[in-house]
């Protein structure tokens, strides 16, 4: 299976900022929106990406004065992308082997959307159960 199954069920939906945005502009975009990580963006151009995981760390280091510094301070900017075409065990080696958690899906240069590790999961067990119910549907026909 590919990264474009995923998409089709969550959609292509992204959440981004500019490169000026604060921490705490970016905190309250993943509280409201319910996400762990926001694309920097400017234009079509992906800069960066924000995770919880950034906040925590810079908020550690600075303080409640971290939350007025710009994404720029803390977001990764040397982005593991993807493909729409991309296996899904291809993209779980990425994430494990980079140890994070959201991967940009580009095609052509243009953002498609993100896939997150919550996102392959949920993917790879409902491939397990529908594996399963075959197999089961198998042995009670024979």
């Amino acid at each position: 299976m590919t990264v474009s199954a995923i998409l089709s069920d969550k959609g292509g939906d992204v959440i981004t900022l500019g490169p000026a945005a604060t921490l705490d502009e970016i905190i309250k975009t993943l509280a409201t929106h319910r996400i762990g990580a926001v694309l920097i963006v400017s234009g079509d151009d992906i800069q960066g990406i924000v995770s919880e995981r950034d906040v925590v760390r810079l908020v550690s280091a600075g303080g409640a004065e971290a939350l007025s510094s710009p994404a720029t301070s803390c977001m990764t900017r040397n982005l593991v992308t993807c493909s729409k075409n991309d296996t899904i065990s291809a993209v779980m080696e990425k994430m494990t082997t980079g140890r994070f958690r959201h991967v940009p899906v580009v095609e052509a240069g243009k953002l498609e959307g993100v896939i997150s590790i919550g996102d392959v999961v949920k993917y790879r067990i409902a491939e397990a159960e529908r594996e399963a119910e075959e197999m089961r549907s198998y042995i009670s026909t024979t």
